[in-house]
């Protein structure tokens, strides 16, 4: 196999494995956000007391924030 086709099939091989990298952080991300929108839900349902908003309230700032972290994931520098 000649040298270009060899470093093409490499570099093929390269951005399939980042591709499905960034699928699996997608799934996650997903995940989390089907998490923040039945939160959103059940708030939009229910009469909370105020300790249950804060509850809920803690967990969409925990899941934002793992979602911050995930999409660093995305983002990779090409050389």
């Amino acid at each position: 196999m000649d040298k270009n086709i060899k470093e093409y099939k490499e570099f093929l091989e390269d951005e399939l494995k980042r591709s499905k990298e960034h699928s699996t952080i997608l799934d996650e991300i997903n995940i989390k956000l089907h998490e923040m929108r039945e939160i959103a839900e059940y708030a939009l349902n229910n009469n909370l007391t105020k300790e249950e908003t804060n509850r809920l309230n803690s967990r969409l700032i925990s899941l934002k924030e793992e979602i911050i972290e995930l999409e660093k994931g995305l983002f990779y520098i090409v050389q």
